[in-house]
């Protein structure tokens, strides 16, 4: 069964580290009938620094594009794909470019009832103080991210080899440095204000790779979070159930 809509945030082609096959696949078992790229889709950061383009992330590109024909997809520029910002209100074959989005949702309660539930959808990045006055300093921080994620895949060959669990180095250092430089900056609370300020009921973002579901002032935070590490995406079924899928 098609799901209403799915948001998928932070695929960061171009990266050694995205989980482009995954992610088709994802797409492949979850057939649905919107999809919104909610930013970060491709790295352009990466690659400027030298980061390498390989034919599994052009498989992506593809496979978008050819779904497009009966699936509205849109994609919502990111800060890593901040390109897409003169192209925004164009299209791509099926693609729409947007700056954010509204979604509209019916969630069937009992006795076919139904009420609307609104979501404000962003990528996030324009309530980060270290993106919108210090880009520079996000740019090093990017850089930074790229180190741990390289350690993490030496330490996690060393982890396997001693049979242990899977232990994420990058999201240690990356939630130890937004605590100590309050990088989140009461990102959720924030992010709420403006769906509120939007007439909406809830936000869906992404920008932290942090996947997340949960109520706040009776109202709803979602974060798709990222396919980099979580493989995580946020999936809203036809009865008007709305679920965080994290593999």
């Amino acid at each position: 069964m098609n799901h209403q809509a799915i948001v998928v945030s932070d695929l960061h082609l171009g990266t050694r580290d995205s989980k482009a096959e995954e992610f088709i696949e994802f797409l492949e078992k979850h057939p649905t009938d919107l999809l919104i790229l909610n930013g970060d889709i491709v790295d352009g950061w990466a690659l400027n620094r030298g980061s390498k383009w390989k034919k599994k992330h052009t498989k992506v590109l593809s496979y978008l594009l050819r779904i497009s024909n009966k699936t509205q997809v849109i994609w919502i520029r990111g800060n890593h794909d901040e390109f897409l910002t003169e192209f925004i209100g164009s299209h791509f074959g099926g693609i729409e470019i947007r700056e954010d989005y509204i979604l509209n949702t019916q969630c069937w309660i009992e006795d076919d009832v139904f009420i609307n539930k609104r979501y404000f959808i962003f990528h996030g990045d324009i309530i980060d103080i270290f993106i919108t006055k210090y880009k520079w300093l996000s740019k090093i921080g990017s850089i930074g991210y790229d180190l741990a994620l390289w350690l993490n895949r030496w330490y996690n060959r060393y982890r396997t080899w001693r049979k242990l669990p899977y232990q994420s180095i990058s999201q240690k250092i990356k939630a130890g440095v937004k605590v100590a430089t309050s990088y989140i900056n009461d990102f959720e609370t924030t992010a709420l204000s403006m769906a509120f300020k939007k007439g909406c009921d809830g936000v869906i973002c992404g920008h932290i790779h942090q996947p997340e579901d949960r109520v706040i002032n009776g109202r709803r935070y979602l974060n798709s979070g990222d396919w980099v590490e979580n493989m995580s995406a946020i999936c809203i079924q036809y009865n008007g159930s709305v679920y965080l899928y994290d593999k």
